[in-house]
């Protein structure tokens, strides 16, 4: 066997491995730090979430702009003020320590990276979980579409574009959009996947020139790792669930968590749920 049959197959064997993972077995492992990257390829056919975290102060208008942006901010799960818990979302699901990584706010745009929550968990904090696309890809994959990102073991790429969210009380900011490439054909089957899962972002927001949406470079990715695009390829754009980390930044709550780009929080709902509305 040549070296490049054996890198695909020793490839696709840990995305099996990582894909058939169960959410409860792979939170154990990231509450034992025993894993700490992105979670795309992970708990296949489970709906995973972004993580938005302020005080109870905030927490009607960071909902009204959940409403108001249901595209990038679609709402599977909120907590009582206080509660690192979410029942709906799984039982033993902790908030504190269920994420691969975090970015903690004290009132400015400067964050510090931590891996659990539980010394600065606070009474007053109220836990945002907004679907995300990693919950479609499966099915994606399902169809024989490949995803580069995958393939390459990365994280996939993230944008800030110059498309404006809809403002609800003093939180606004740009579109983040997540991009995946692919040869024209799956792009268009990786569309009408994704179009179903609607509590997972959906549809795309856009197809082709980076530059309409205000991408400068697409090599460059404002978060997430660096794309993998082949001769051919499509960029395909779906509103990501980073967005609410620019409205926040522009609120300066002097506390505030969300997710690292990419680490998500891997649920116990099937992500056949994100083709319904709450």
């Amino acid at each position: 066997m040549n070296a490049s049959k054996s890198a695909t197959r020793s490839d696709d064997t840990a995305y099996e491995t990582a894909s058939a993972m169960t959410p409860l077995a792979l939170r154990t492992a990231i509450r034992r730090g025993e894993h700490t990257g992105p979670t795309t390829g992970y708990s296949s056919g489970y709906l995973q979430g972004n993580l938005a975290i302020l005080p109870v102060d905030y927490a009607d208008e960071f909902l009204q702009f959940c409403a108001k942006n249901p595209k990038s901010c679609p709402l599977i799960g909120m907590s009582e003020p206080g509660s690192p818990h979410i029942p709906e979302l799984g039982e033993d699901i902790d908030i504190r320590t269920d994420l691969p990584g975090y970015r903690v706010f004290r009132g400015s745009d400067e964050y510090t990276s931590v891996t659990d929550l539980t010394d600065i968990w606070r009474d007053d904090l109220v836990t945002f979980v907004l679907g995300c696309s990693f919950s479609f890809e499966a099915a994606i994959t399902r169809g024989g579409v490949r995803l580069r990102h995958m393939d390459a073991r990365r994280n996939v790429p993230m944008y800030v574009t110059n498309i404006e969210t809809a403002k609800a009380g003093s939180f606004h900011g740009p579109l983040v959009v997540s991009m995946r490439s692919f040869a024209p054909g799956d792009a268009i089957r990786a569309i009408l996947f994704s179009d179903r899962y609607r509590l997972a972002h959906g549809a795309p927001v856009h197809i082709g020139d980076p530059a309409q949406i205000g991408i400068a470079d697409i090599m460059k990715p404002d978060f997430g790792n660096e794309p993998v695009i082949e001769e051919g390829d499509i960029p395909v754009f779906w509103a990501c669930g980073v967005t609410p980390q620019m409205a926040i930044r522009n609120v300066m709550p002097d506390f505030a968590i969300t997710h690292e780009p990419g680490l998500m929080l891997v649920t116990d709902v099937l992500a056949e749920a994100a083709e319904f509305s709450l």
